[in-house]
């Protein structure tokens, strides 16, 4: 056996496609901002084209640092992440948008904690699971309830800004963690029986939750108001067709379709590109997600085998969860899709994944 000196190609070539096809997609469903403010389109694109560029040294740093160093200080870059998402609880330190709290803004730039956040959260989970499957000392009892723990403080922090989707994505990328990590399946029941117990409470206590599903479960419902955006994004799509209008020419993008360069930006894509368009990117994030999978199943290493199938758990989870909120087949959610929306550290969060599965990659044994 040896191991291979250089990254997965097919994975890193898909990634690079999904970025600079995106960039294309961002500015395309930029141009409405044109009309309303020539300077704000381009300090947009330059914004997202700096994300960018941040996130590929970080990502090259990724695929470069040692992973045993990632695992040995893991639980120093969980704490670490986990302060920035405290302070914004403190009144006068976050910045507010559309009734949530979940951004720092630094010298008018805007960071969103909550990103990094999940990326931590991985990292010291997959860290835990890894040494409680090592260590036969370590009863699965204990590991479960540690796990919960993890949970129970990413939920607090998530429902205080509040944040439901990130929190949905971070559950998702825990259970599949734990069910890989070879821990029972039974636990996993429990905690989802617990869940829909809380989920019900929390539909009771936020009525905007209570709206999204029953928009979900009627389309119709409130076409000008809490169903506003399921309907133009629809629209959008339909509108698009076999082929699609072609690039740039999208109509909803223009006052009609909310956030067209973030959640809704898919809409603007199927209406420009059409069914092949559409078909064709979530076939790429489908052939990212495998390809992530068969490199986590090929390493050797618990930790690293986790590491990256909880990085690609959260880049295509995400990105399936837009997908499928914008053709309402999920209640609609606020989460951006990868590579393409506008959001700086949401793309460089992205990015260093990308670069942590990579070096998984580059330290696989090759049979």
């Amino acid at each position: 056996m040896r191991r291979k000196q250089s990254v997965d190609r097919i994975f890193l070539s898909i990634a690079v496609l999904l970025l600079v096809g995106g960039y294309f997609i961002f500015t395309s469903a930029s141009f409405g901002l044109l009309l309303k403010e020539g300077g704000l389109f381009a300090s947009r694109a330059l914004t997202q084209l700096a994300s960018i560029a941040l996130g590929l040294v970080l990502c090259f740093a990724a695929t470069r640092i040692p992973l045993s160093l990632v695992k040995k200080y893991a639980w120093v870059i969980g704490i670490a992440a986990t302060i920035p998402m405290i302070l914004l609880l403190v009144p006068g330190i976050g910045v507010a948008h559309g009734g949530a709290q979940r951004w720092f803004s630094i010298f008018g730039v805007s960071i969103q904690p909550g990103e990094i956040f999940k990326l931590a959260f991985v990292i010291a989970l997959a860290a835990w699971l890894a040494q409680g499957n090592a260590s036969r000392e370590i009863h699965h009892r204990k590991t479960f309830l540690v796990f919960s723990l993890f949970l129970t403080v990413a939920g607090a922090l998530f429902l205080s800004q509040p944040d439901t989707d990130s929190f949905a994505i971070v559950i998702a990328a825990g259970a599949a963690l734990y069910s890989v990590g070879g821990y029972p399946i039974k636990h996993l029941v429990t905690l989802g029986v617990v869940g829909l117990i809380g989920a019900t409470v929390l539909f009771s206590v936020r009525p905007y939750l209570l709206e999204r599903l029953t928009v979900f479960i009627n389309p119709d419902r409130d076409p000008l108001g809490s169903g506003y955006q399921l309907q133009q994004s629809l629209i959008a799509i339909g509108s698009g067709s076999i082929t699609g209008k072609g690039f740039g020419r999208s109509v909803q993008k223009f006052d009609r379709l909310p956030e067209p360069t973030s959640d809704s930006i898919f809409a603007v894509f199927g209406e420009e590109f059409g069914l092949v368009g559409t078909l064709a990117l979530v076939l790429l994030f489908t052939g990212l997600a495998l390809r992530g999978l068969r490199i986590a199943s090929r390493s050797d290493d618990a930790f690293e085998r986790l590491l990256a199938l909880g990085c690609i758990a959260l880049i295509t989870g995400t990105a399936f969860l837009n997908f499928a909120s914008m053709l309402g087949l999920f209640p609609l959610s606020g989460l951006t899709l990868p590579f393409i929306s506008h959001g700086g550290t949401a793309m460089i969060a992205t990015l260093i994944e990308v670069g942590l599965i990579l070096n998984v990659s580059r330290r696989s044994m090759v049979k």
